[in-house]
């Protein structure tokens, strides 16, 4: 459970933007989106390596 003290004098929005901030950070919704089918574990394994190899090509460029 995430507990966002709100200071005396501080603006609602700017709490709901911290509560906003720290939701996200935890990734709550996005395990609960991938909970929602299954996926197969070959399925993830090639999406993960698929991932890294993006990311290593933009590494790559990016030192060139």
């Amino acid at each position: 459970m995430l507990i966002i003290p709100v200071k005396d004098g501080e603006n609602i929005d700017r709490a709901l933007k911290r509560f906003k901030r720290k939701f996200d950070r935890t990734g709550t919704m996005r395990a609960l989106r991938d909970r929602k089918q299954f996926t197969k574990p070959s399925v993830v394994r090639r999406r993960e390596i698929q991932k890294a190899s993006y990311i290593q090509g933009l590494r790559d460029s990016e030192n060139i």
